[in-house]
């Protein structure tokens, strides 16, 4: 298990169209990834419970990443949340 914390820049917080982007990378890896904010803690392979977090701008974001490639998919998600821009 890897983990890593990343701040959501994104001026509009993370809404339906990043949030999709995401969750379609988590369910193409080959092992279990969640997302956690002070409040509580998701898959990131599931809609709702990423738009359930309800990540505004600012808001620091836990990334677990389980089994097959860990390092790699924690990178990705990772990269992907650093990256929204919208």
């Amino acid at each position: 298990m890897v983990t890593e914390t990343v701040v959501l820049t994104a001026p509009n917080g993370m809404h339906a169209r990043p949030a999709g982007e995401l969750v379609k990378l988590a369910k193409s890896l080959d092992g279990k990834v969640t997302l956690a904010t002070s409040v509580k803690s998701v898959s990131a392979s599931s809609m709702l419970g990423v738009l359930s977090l309800g990540i505004k701008s600012g808001t620091q974001i836990t990334v677990t990443a389980e089994g097959g490639s860990e390092q790699a998919n924690l990178r990705a998600i990772v990269d992907v949340i650093a990256n929204i821009k919208d």
